[in-house]
């Protein structure tokens, strides 16, 4: 089977590159960031409401609705090209619950309206939702739900905690997760599909500055260790791109969970990776490195953690040898 993008689709990816290098290039991220930061509160900023409304216009959330629905018809392997770039350019908000509400939630499609999701995994005092401030509607809830800041490790990803119901409206919670769990497959991987964009960014990063830093005069990129580390984080990202892109193809949930712990592992290691060939100057707030690892920490958590896929998958080889 061919999981090479067609000329179609590839001429689909560089037209969302162009958009987001003049929309959200590096100057719109930092200030961001700077926003965030100048809050003092370390619960991150608002959504771009002017970009959320311009991905509309450009199909980004109505890319899979049916053209009869004023959708684009397009299906998951396009998503996953067009998720891939925003995850390379890190624009913050609730893409992929707005993505999957188009055509349940007014709005969504259009970018006209935000929706956030109970995608993230709770704690003992509560479920924790990203950009409930910013939200408009919650998928899978009937009403908006009030919810307590907290402090995130993103400072674009701003996260509240809502607390659990109980007794009579416990219904009600059990009732909102199921409703979400219909998204769950879907979701998981199109936040792969974030992942793997970030993976393949800090790859580029560590290669430009591996190729600019000298050191005993000559450029870092010609030692054999940042090399070899260059080498494997491009591996590893080029590895969890491959999944994604099958299990788009497939649609199989089972493939989709191996995605997503890829994707996971390739975002995450990388940039790590990616500060190591920094060095001092990757940890420092003027650089871009720590953006990507603090998201690819929050992606990790979202739709679909390790834990759920690595039982999915037991549970699917299991069945397959009884």
């Amino acid at each position: 089977m061919d999981f090479q993008p067609t000329e179609d689709q590839r001429d689909l990816r560089a037209g969302v590159r162009g958009l987001l290098e003049g929309r959200y290039g590096r100057e719109a991220l930092r200030a961001a960031v700077d926003a965030a930061a100048g809050t003092g509160t370390g619960t991150g900023a608002a959504v771009d409401r002017g970009l959320w409304r311009e991905l509309g216009e450009a199909g980004f959330f109505a890319l899979r609705l049916p053209e009869s629905e004023g959708g684009v018809g397009l299906g998951l392997p396009e998503a996953v090209l067009v998720f891939e770039e925003a995850g390379r350019a890190l624009v913050p908000g609730p893409l992929v619950a707005t993505h999957l509400a188009a055509g349940v939630v007014p709005g969504a499609a259009a970018g006209t309206a935000v929706v956030t999701a109970f995608d993230l995994a709770g704690d003992l005092a509560g479920d924790l939702v990203a950009y409930l401030g910013e939200a408009d509607a919650v998928l899978g809830a009937a009403v908006l739900p009030v919810g307590e800041p907290v402090r995130a490790a993103d400072p674009l990803t701003p996260l509240h905690r809502v607390a659990r119901p109980g007794g009579a409206e416990a219904s009600a919670s059990a009732s909102r997760s199921a409703s979400v769990s219909a998204y769950v497959s879907e979701g998981a991987l199109l936040t792969a599909a974030l992942q793997v964009g970030s993976a393949l960014r800090t790859v580029e990063l560590a290669v430009r500055y591996a190729g600019e830093r000298e050191q005993f005069g000559q450029p870092i990129g010609a030692f054999q260790a940042v090399k070899h580390t260059c080498a494997q984080m491009l591996v590893r990202a080029e590895v969890a791109r491959t999944a994604v892109y099958a299990a788009a193809v497939t649609g199989d949930p089972g493939e989709a969970a191996a995605a997503k712990l890829l994707a996971d592992e390739a975002a995450v290691r990388n940039a790590r990776d990616c500060l190591q060939v920094h060095g001092g100057m990757g940890f420092t707030w003027e650089a871009d490195v720590h953006l990507h690892l603090k998201r690819a920490w929050v992606r990790a958590e979202q739709w679909r953690t390790a834990a759920e896929a690595e039982e999915l998958l037991a549970a699917e080889l299991l069945d397959s040898a009884g």
